[in-house]
């Protein structure tokens, strides 16, 4: 279990500010994660990577000359906002283009591929590589789909040393590319993680057992067997491994480098007992060894865990990886000194600008804001749950994610209406909050919906019924764009019904109270419903079998929120108010 923490909602906060306050030789932080505090050469390449808290020295620690220009840092086992992939970006970039790495998750591409829109409206020249590394997250014919676990590391090492050394930025991509095509990578865990404050692990093994394939953000494994000897892991590892090699290469007289990696409980002198038997079934297949890893690279809290990554390098490959680097929790060869940056470039953070609202407009922003409040209520009062529903297939963070984004989104409705915002306003403010605080894949789609509620109703009028159902579809259109269907498993499997209802009744002459009882009694009809239903994206894919029989809660809490807007609808309409 994790130990020491304060209030477990500040972890995430409270640790970037210590890692900081520890390593200012190396980063510094500024809105979103940090970034190097060093100089580098006016038009290099800007690695910036990122992802949620919990995997040190994943992501931050590996920020540094050779390495990342910086590293946005989501909450923890959430993806950063686009906000912070935005700013941190920005931060780091020195006009040579920014290449945005991450492991391959829902969340990440989410909120990286928002930001890289925002960074090209910007002039800021942008490409993406997602890391695909572990077999056990999908099959051999569906590699898109795979998670990024340790082999994150040998696509942010290769990446860093070709923007060092002054390659194109399309060139630091194909890099990047091509070291993902040759990376590997499986591992095993004999108990789950906790996050700060948690009663219980993300999942449990039964003693004397090992999960087999498991992920890093508390993802359950494919398969489960007795805890082997140190020398039956290595051969297990290593066999699943060679099993699929990357195309082009054969095992005789390739060169490769293993990394061998814990994942956050498993010392370092059982690593290296493990280490002894891998290295050696390598060389007795004819794989030549070169510059391996022994240690914690990618962690997640306190795993016990060990996954291995094999990378085959080809000679440029092995050149860069062999290449200096010096980070706070990577160093290779000698670096090269570098100047530190002014800190007159600290970012100081601006309070949003508010263009005020008609009167009725304003008027319209209390109910809003007066929404938003209870749906704060609602998503503390069933935090706990929303995570246990969640960790059944999930990563067991979909409570915590809610409860930031929407206690970010309080304080933010709060001061845009007490500064005479208007209803869309409020909504859009209230989302961008929420989508920055809360990160991951929940804050992106509550981000985007409540953008296009406030889009769809403006600053000027008081909405109609009529106005309140389009406004709603609206965000149900932005939510189906993130690409889930009726069927998946999600939050949408709840949103489209209440679309319906809602714009099915108000048509047909319902006042919005009356409209809004019914799609919210349909949502929570559906979001029941999905407890029948194998997920088919996201990382409950991985362990399908473990969800049924449990609803999604993305679209539990979806329901539980339409429930407490509505108990705020019916005292604002008697007050002449539209909501």
């Amino acid at each position: 279990m994790t130990r020491l923490f304060n209030d477990p909602a500040d972890f995430a906060d409270e640790m970037v500010d210590g890692f900081v306050a520890a390593n200012r030789r190396w980063v510094r932080k500024v809105r979103g994660g940090v970034t190097r505090a060093t100089t580098s050469p006016e038009g290099t390449v800007a690695l910036v990577i990122g992802g949620g808290s919990g995997h040190y020295p994943a992501f931050g620690g590996l920020v540094g000359h050779g390495l990342a220009a910086g590293a946005a840092m989501g909450n923890l086992f959430a993806s950063p906002s686009a906000q912070q992939v935005t700013a941190v970006a920005t931060a780091a970039h020195h006009r040579g283009g920014v290449l945005l790495s991450y492991g391959n998750y829902a969340g990440d591409a989410l909120n990286f591929d928002a930001a890289a829109r925002a960074l090209t409206e910007a002039g800021i020249d942008v490409r993406t590589v997602r890391v695909t590394d572990d077999i056990a997250s999908a099959s051999a014919d569906e590699q898109h789909k795979r998670r990024g676990i340790a082999g994150d590391l040998c696509v942010f090492k290769v990446a860093g040393a070709a923007a060092e050394r002054g390659d194109s930025l399309d060139h630091v991509a194909a890099i990047a590319e091509r070291a993902n095509d040759r990376t590997r990578s499986f591992g095993v865990a004999f108990s789950g993680c906790s996050l700060p404050g948690a009663d219980e692990p993300l999942f449990t093994v039964p003693e004397g057992r090992m999960a087999i394939g498991m992920g890093i953000h508390g993802e359950r494994g494919i398969d489960e067997a007795d805890v082997p000897t140190a020398a039956e892991l290595a051969d297990l590892l290593v066999g699943r491994l060679l099993q699929e090699l990357p195309d082009g290469v054969s095992v005789d007289g390739a060169r490769v480098v293993p990394i061998l990696n814990g994942l956050g409980s498993v010392k370092y002198e059982e690593l290296f007992v493990v280490y002894g038997t891998v290295q050696r079934l390598l060389t007795d297949v004819g794989a030549i060894v070169v510059e391996p890893e022994v240690g914690e690279l990618v962690t997640s809290f306190d795993m016990a865990g060990v996954s291995l990554t094999l990378f085959w390098v080809d000679e440029e490959l092995e050149q860069l990886w062999a290449a200096p680097a010096d980070s706070p929790a990577y160093r290779k060869g000698g670096a090269v000194p570098q100047e530190r940056v002014s800190d007159e470039l600290l970012e100081a953070g601006e309070q949003v600008q508010v263009t005020p609202g008609s009167e009725e407009s304003q008027m319209s922003a209390a109910v809003v804001t007066d929404g938003i409040t209870a749906i704060r209520a609602t998503i503390d009062e069933h935090a706990v749950r929303l995570g246990e529903i969640d960790s059944v297939a999930g990563d067991g963070d979909h409570g915590i994610g809610m409860r930031r984004g929407s206690h970010a989104a309080h304080v933010a409705a709060q001061d845009a209406a007490a500064r005479g915002a208007g209803a869309g306003s409020v909504l859009r403010i209230a989302g961008d909050a929420w989508s920055d605080e809360a990160g991951g894949t929940s804050g992106a789609i509550w981000g985007a919906a409540l953008e296009a509620l406030g889009r769809v109703l403006g600053d000027e009028s008081r909405p109609s019924a009529a106005d309140v159902a389009a406004a709603v579809h609206a965000a149900n259109e932005a939510v189906l764009a993130f690409g889930a269907v009726v069927g998946d498993k999600t939050m949408v499997d709840a949103l489209v019904p209440f679309d319906t209802v809602l714009t099915g009744r108000v048509d047909a002459g319902d006042d919005l109270v009356t409209a809004w009882t019914a799609a919210s009694a349909a949502a929570q009809e559906a979001a029941d419903g999905t407890a029948a239903l194998l997920p088919k994206i996201g990382r409950a894919r991985t362990h399908a079998e473990h969800a049924v029989g449990t609803p999604d809660a993305g679209a539990i809490s979806f329901a539980l929120i339409t429930a407490a807007v509505l108990a705020v609808l019916p005292t604002k309409q008697k007050e002449g108010h539209h909501g």
